[in-house]
């Protein structure tokens, strides 16, 4: 992990984070129109975009806090992160587990984690030096 002064509450968030993504996944994938309650199927396609840019923040968020050379420990973990999400769908009755999730959460996943080496990541560091700077009074 990077030399974070707040390192315990940026390893909160994304434990919370994983968990409304998590709990985003296990609810109902009900889309109706207002109006006629017809079901609209293009979210059936946008399904998988919204995978792919999840996982791409995912990727992003958590090479905000950690080094590089442990990027690829990020990528397994959203791996097996994104396997589990589909084992639970297969668990209830009103989900379905699709491989192709899988694929577009790797494909978000490597999105994610080349933004984060071509600079983004460790973003972070920039957030807690920019709150730094607001908080220390000039006297």
């Amino acid at each position: 992990m990077l030399p974070l002064r707040y390192a315990r509450h940026w390893r909160l968030a994304g434990v919370v984070l994983l968990f409304v993504v998590l709990t985003l996944a296990m609810l109902p994938a009900v889309w109706f129109l207002p109006d006629s309650k017809r079901f609209v199927p293009w979210l059936l396609d946008a399904d998988k975009w919204f995978h792919l840019l999840t996982f791409a923040f995912l990727a992003i968020w958590f090479a905000g806090q950690y080094r590089p050379r442990a990027y690829w420990q990020i990528g397994v973990g959203l791996i097996v992160f994104g396997l589990m999400i589909e084992a639970c769908q297969r668990l209830v009755d009103y989900r379905t587990a699709d491989w192709i999730d899988v694929a577009a959460d790797a494909a978000g996943i490597t999105i994610g984690l080349v933004i984060a080496t071509a600079g983004v990541g460790g973003w972070s560091l920039r957030v807690e030096e920019c709150y730094r700077r607001r908080t220390v009074r000039i006297d």
